[in-house]
């Protein structure tokens, strides 16, 4: 289970681990964004997804009915088909395309939002040093 401290705000933001557990970041929603987004600052590289993949992910996860391999990549490199990372990039997924909204830094959504998802009780994840999966709860 992650342990995170925090409230998500910009003052307060929830400090997370990536699912291996190797690498501490921020996370907090900025609702002023339109559309709201989730900011994540994992030293001095600040990423931005669509704070919906919030409510989107366990819907997905849940429809999916297993566990599902992260997959967690940079945006140029390929994701693995049935992956989360392809789900977050994908044309058939809720908002037509890519969750992460800066240019050159929209990859990586699963490694740095599950561990959140972990967090609010809406999915289990596991935390070995590789091939990690989640699942809805």
């Amino acid at each position: 289970m992650t342990t995170a401290t925090g409230t998500g705000t910009p003052d307060d933001p929830w400090v997370l681990k990536t699912p291996p557990g190797t690498a501490e970041y921020q996370l907090h929603r900025d609702d002023s964004a339109d559309p709201p987004e989730l900011v994540c600052q994992v030293g001095a590289t600040k990423l931005r997804y669509l704070a919906r993949c919030i409510d989107d992910l366990p819907v997905m996860l849940r429809a999916h009915g297993d566990w599902m391999d992260l997959g967690s990549a940079d945006e140029n490199k390929p994701a693995k088909d049935g992956t989360l990372e392809a789900w977050a990039r994908s044309e058939s997924n809720p908002v037509g395309g890519w969750y992460g909204l800066r240019k050159g830094y929209r990859g990586r959504f699963a490694m740095y939002i599950p561990p959140l998802l972990e967090h609010l009780g809406l999915v289990e994840l596991e935390h070995n040093p590789r091939n990690n999966r989640i699942r809805a709860r």
